[in-house]
């Protein structure tokens, strides 16, 4: 069944190609079924962030109507880079199928390494400044969500 699911990621990322977009597809599956895919958007869309995983979690959380998809399953044609790893956690996924790696996108000429790498540093160190401005109203928003009675955990 895995395999099943996985070869429909794959095929999209093939499809995806065919129509100029990048190599990636990603499907959300539960309880036997498909419920969204997409293949890659991020030059279609002119949306870096529209990622194959990231697209069919969002069009599974519209078919949804719901931010998680904790009794769903991704298939990925490849590893999910740091930003769709995110992603999968916040909306609380229940497994992640994949076929080709990190190393197999890198050769392929997409290599998220530099972000992982990234990540770990402090923020004083990493490649895009970063700097923490100390300001009176910084923590407002956190105050008032704390004391909102009728917020919406996620």
């Amino acid at each position: 069944m895995h395999e099943g699911f996985l070869n429909q990621a794959i095929a999209l990322a093939c499809e995806n190609i065919a129509v100029g977009g990048g190599p990636f597809g990603a499907i959300v599956v539960r309880d036997g079924e498909i419920i969204a895919g997409s293949g890659n958007r991020v030059t279609a869309d002119l949306d870096p962030t529209a990622h194959a995983e990231i697209v069919a979690i969002r069009l599974a959380c519209q078919k949804r109507g719901d931010f998680q998809l904790s009794d769903c399953s991704l298939y990925s044609s490849c590893e999910p880079c740091p930003m769709c790893l995110g992603a999968i956690y916040w909306a609380r996924l229940q497994a992640v199928y994949y076929a080709c790696d990190r190393v197999d996108a890198a050769k392929a000429g997409f290599d998220d390494s530099f972000i992982y790498t990234e990540i770990d540093k402090p923020t004083q160190q990493r490649r895009i400044p970063m700097q923490q401005l100390a300001l009176e109203t910084a923590k407002r928003p956190f105050e008032l969500w704390q004391i909102k009675n009728d917020k919406i955990r996620y």
